[in-house]
């Protein structure tokens, strides 16, 4: 049965063949909503939507890439109409001592995260300011509210996403377009394989974050938090000063989570991220 607010919704979800974006498009087709997912790799995509269902479209995507994005934002209301929401979830979480960071590796996470985010807002806006409605979702992390030593590119880049949803939400407040920011915490995908979490909060799963934003989309809020306490907790962090938040994340271990790692039970993932950027270096050489 479909859910008040989400049945025939038309959404899109970018990083969808893996973790919190494949969890979220479980979630909404359950909802009744008609759910298009968008990752690199098309083969994946098109595998996991289908083992979704039938009518869950999985589509090749490079958010990094223009042209990638407008078609996949064409192909998604070519086959099921005017796009109702769309999920920028894709994104990349290279962790360790900022010294040891290859600028490669910064760079490719910006162009994921950043301005990947800000392609995907800007294309839907395009598609949406005309009809006078829609939702844009972006999902950042609460690494964007809070220093996070080991992830200072991660966290600089979704503190980005924070500001470019606020942003947008205030500039066009009178459109009937919605914004809403998803600021999950430590969640169950490969993004944190080899890491510790933080003492006193639960790892969520992606099933509780997909959940969450369907919930969102039935009923548009700005921020939502996963788990909810953790927006407790990063409102009054600037309140208590710096001397007492960083004590309080020493004790809670949050200044170590991602300097602490397992390397072994990392490999797979930053083998992969780093291959894409070593992508990034071979065509900056060959356009030198």
């Amino acid at each position: 049965m479909g859910a008040t607010g989400v049945e025939g919704r038309v959404v899109a979800i970018t990083g969808g063949a893996r973790g919190i974006g494949l969890a979220t498009a479980r979630a909404l087709h359950a909802a009744g909503a008609k759910v298009v997912i968008g990752d690199l790799d098309g083969l994946a995509t098109d595998a996991a939507g289908r083992g979704i269902s039938a009518e869950v479209l999985g589509l090749p995507l490079d958010v990094t890439d223009e042209a990638s994005f407008v078609a996949f934002i064409d192909s998604s209301e070519t086959a099921f109409g005017a796009l109702d929401v769309l999920i920028n979830n894709a994104g990349i979480m290279p962790i360790g001592p900022l010294h040891e960071e290859s600028s490669a590796i910064a760079q490719k996470i910006f162009e994921v995260n950043v301005l990947g985010v800000l392609r995907g807002t800007r294309l839907a806006l395009n598609a949406m300011r005309p009809r006078g409605r829609g939702q844009i979702i972006n999902v950042a992390s609460v690494a964007g509210k809070s220093p996070v030593p080991g992830g200072a590119s991660y966290a600089a880049s979704k503190a980005a996403v924070i500001s470019l949803t606020e942003t947008a939400r205030v500039e066009y407040r009178d459109s009937g377009i919605s914004f809403t920011c998803v600021m999950p915490s430590f969640t169950k995908t490969d993004l944190i394989l080899g890491t510790k979490g933080t003492k006193g909060i639960d790892t969520v799963t992606p099933e509780a974050v997909g959940e969450a934003i369907t919930a969102a989309i039935a009923r548009p809020v700005d921020d939502v938090f996963v788990p909810a306490m953790v927006g407790w907790i990063v409102r009054a962090q600037p309140l208590l000063g710096r001397r007492i938040r960083d004590r309080i994340n020493r004790a809670l271990g949050a200044d170590r989570s991602f300097l602490e790692i397992d390397t072994a039970a990392r490999a797979t993932y930053s083998d992969r991220v780093a291959a894409e950027a070593a992508e990034i270096e071979s065509l900056e050489d060959r356009s030198a």
